[in-house]
């Protein structure tokens, strides 16, 4: 199917952001965080001077500007919080998110703390994710497609980042994709490892709402012992193992790094919120039903935020990464902080 600009269907490339033809901007939004930052410069630590290199150097001393602790942005169908927690002495996490005409494609990933450059590899395939699901919706691929494309597209990036003396960055990975269905949403998820997505219910509960619910399933050893039958849920994640990946995306890993069932979708007309999310928020509280509970805030951005201080409450020994985009959506973008 050849794709066509929605302003005056002319034939575009996937890979166009604008119409050659009227100048449309193809896709209404984007945002990839962490980022550099392009707000107030703060004096320096070090020297107190305010000028910096465009590799974020100090022009007086030659210190590297400290990274701001937390990054957020409202899309409006979508809202972003990344940030670095108290334990970490950087920001390992990335988000991003493209939102289109009639579709929002949200990617969130967790670098590997045990393998070199981790912020490389869930940076690259954050990006590559969003951006090939793009492209496949817009070649007209069904929402599934479109969620193993961007895995795959995620996995090729993570491959490319390798090192020349055998580094091999690695991340996890959770994408979705958010689209009207009629007179419902379909939210379609594909992951790898251990990030996760939820729908939490926060409106009346009828027939066409789905009940808060995980819709990922862990790539670990605590998902290992639950799906074999050794272990409660509960009792798995009090094992020491609990946390230790068996699928992840990786420089040095394989074409298809991913199990057979990794992409599901879930139909539901709302209220609610669809959350991405690493594990330095899940990890303090696992459960749909209290996350919705915590997320149910006047705006997406709040919830998001509310979210992340939780988080940092109740320890913060991780990066936190949320995406909470809300069901039924609204497309008007807001700040990014």
């Amino acid at each position: 199917m050849t794709a066509r600009c929605s302003g005056c269907a002319e034939p575009v490339g996937v890979a166009d952001r604008f119409c050659e033809a009227c100048g449309h901007e193809l896709a209404a939004t984007r945002i990839a965080l962490p980022h550099n930052d392009s707000g107030p410069t703060h004096p320096c630590d070090n020297c107190g001077g305010s000028r910096y290199d465009a590799d974020g150097y100090c022009v007086g001393c030659g210190q590297l500007r400290a990274a701001p602790d937390r990054f957020a942005a409202d899309l409006g169908a979508v809202a972003v919080v990344t940030d670095r927690g108290i334990s970490h002495a950087r920001n390992e996490d990335s988000v991003a998110a493209i939102v289109l005409e009639g579709a929002t494609v949200i990617a969130v990933c967790d670098g590997v703390s045990t393998s070199e450059d981790p912020q490389a590899a869930s940076g690259a395939a954050a990006r590559a994710g969003v951006e090939a699901s793009r492209g496949a919706l817009a070649e007209g691929m069904s929402a599934d497609e479109a969620a193993m494309a961007g895995l795959a597209a995620a996995a090729q990036a993570v491959r490319e980042t390798a090192g020349p003396d055998g580094q091999a960055p690695s991340c996890t990975y959770v994408g979705a994709i958010v689209r009207g269905d009629g007179d419902a949403v379909q939210i379609t998820v594909a992951n790898v490892g251990d990030s996760r997505a939820y729908w939490l219910q926060t409106g009346p509960d009828h027939a066409g709402n789905a009940p808060s619910q995980r819709l990922s399933v862990d790539d670990s050893w605590a998902q290992a012992l639950v799906d074999a039958g050794a272990m409660d849920e509960q009792a798995a994640m009090n094992d020491p193992r609990a946390h230790t990946l068996i699928r992840w995306l990786g420089a040095d890993s394989g074409p298809t790094p991913w199990s057979d069932t990794c992409v599901r979708t879930l139909r539901t007309a709302g209220p609610g919120l669809l959350l991405l999310c690493s594990d330095g928020l899940w990890n303090y509280q696992p459960d749909a039903a209290a996350l919705a509970a915590m997320a149910a805030a006047p705006t997406p951005l709040l919830g998001a935020h509310e979210l992340v201080e939780f988080a940092i409450r109740s320890g913060g020994s991780d990066n936190i990464t949320v995406a909470l985009a809300p069901v039924p959506w609204f497309t008007e973008p807001g700040e990014v902080q």
